[in-house]
Order: structure tokens, then sequence, then C-alpha cells
């Protein structure tokens, strides 16, 4: 679906990423996985249209693109969940789904269509939340995680991105997320995961990719790939 490849960039004396390759692939979920400064927020900055890079190409279904801002990535069908959220804590749920993509008959708000249509993607993605006209600051770590993935999906994207989305939540919350995530894979998405954590990664993903300063330290088969080797490329233990 989308592919990026030899992407480079540097800030001032710090070469963030140096011909940096990634390849993304509709119904499957990738990891991204790294040290810190291995360049990963870098490289999903230049596929979301944060950062332009210095060199490289970004193709979507073979045909080279070209990503100048977030507007022209969500064009493209790219949807990013920082890991921040974004989430307004004291609107809704239905609010926060819809917060810039409001549905409207003329001035007026079409808040019944909206609270449908929140259930309906919230019941597809088996997010459970009882009530989604409580204020989002009222909800779980896990929850509110969904809730983000959840707006993602108003745009109907082909890629969403994923950055760190278990940080900080307990076991159970962990699960739900995970869980969520092999939803997303079910509806045919292409999934890119940020992750420090293995063991969410080995599983949820379907490949692991490893960036080591800037640079591909390895790619591999998540049922396959033992974690001793997953380790040794993001660490360089025998480079």
């Amino acid at each position: 679906m989308l592919s990026a490849t030899d992407i480079s960039k540097r800030y001032g004396a710090v070469q963030a990423l140096d011909g940096a390759r990634l390849d993304l692939r509709p119904g499957e979920v990738v990891a991204l996985m790294g040290d810190n400064g291995a360049g990963k927020s870098t490289l999903v900055k230049a596929i979301s249209g944060v950062v332009t890079p210095d060199a490289g190409t970004i193709t979507v279904d073979g045909s080279p693109v070209r990503i100048a801002n977030p507007h022209d990535a969500q064009a493209l069908g790219v949807s990013t969940v920082y890991q921040d959220l974004a989430l307004c804590e004291n609107l809704d749920v239905v609010a926060n789904l819809f917060l810039g993509t409001e549905r409207r008959r003329g001035s007026l708000l079409r808040h019944i269509a909206m609270e449908r249509a929140t259930r309906d993607l919230l019941g597809q993605l088996d997010v459970r939340i009882r009530d989604i006209r409580v204020p989002v600051a009222m909800l779980s770590g896990g929850q509110r995680q969904s809730v983000a993935i959840a707006r993602a999906l108003i745009g109907e994207p082909r890629l969403v991105i994923l950055d760190e989305p278990t940080a900080a939540l307990g076991v159970e919350q962990t699960a739900q997320v995970l869980a969520l995530i092999g939803r997303l894979r079910e509806r045919g998405l292409a999934v890119l995961v940020i992750s420090h954590n293995l063991a969410d990664v080995r599983a949820v993903s379907d490949r692991v990719v490893v960036l080591r300063l800037g640079r591909n330290a390895g790619e591999f088969t998540t049922a396959t790939a033992s974690q001793e080797e997953i380790v040794a490329a993001i660490t360089g233990a025998g480079a």
C-alpha cells in the first residue's frame, strides 16, 4: 500500500535518518522498533507529513507521492494516533470523534447522526464504553486510547499509525488495545505500531522492522523470529 525508500533526514549535525526504508501492506500489522534516537519518530513524521525528508521516495500503490503536510497524508489515507492522543478531555466521546469533522445540516450540528455513527463504529471495533456522552477525562487509559484510534478511522484511512499505543497502560487495558489493533487488521487496514514493548509487539504484529542510528538494522517475521534476534538488531550486538 505504502513504501518509503531511501529516506534521509538531517537536523544540523544529527543524521536522524540515513537511507531508511519501510513497506506497509493492507491487512498487516508492522511493528517499528529501535532504541531512543534510532529514527522511528522521524520516519513516522515523514510518512505522516509532519517533516519533509531531505531525500528518498514515498510511493502509494506504486506511484510516487509528495507528502508536504499532514493534510496531504490524510488525503492519501494515512491517519496517525500520537502518544499524547490529542483528545479534548472536557468533551465527550462523540464530540472527540467528530472534532473538526462535525456533521451539519446547514448551520446546525446533526447530534443524533453523530451519536449513531459513534455507536456503530465503536460496536464494529468492539470498544465497550457504557456512556458515550461522558467527558473523555472520566474514561480509563485504555478507553481513551480506543477513542483516539476510533477517531482515526472517521476518515476511512487505509493506513493507521499508532505511536506507543500501550504506553502507561495496565495489563487489562493493554490487552484491550492489542485486541483493537487486531481488529484494525481484520478490517484490511495497514497498521504501523511504534513500540518499545517486545511482548506487545510479538503479541500483535506480523512483521518487525528495526531501525538503528537512522538505518535499517533488521526485518523479521514475528512468528518465526526469536526475541534474541530482535534484541540483537535493536542493540547492534554482533554487528
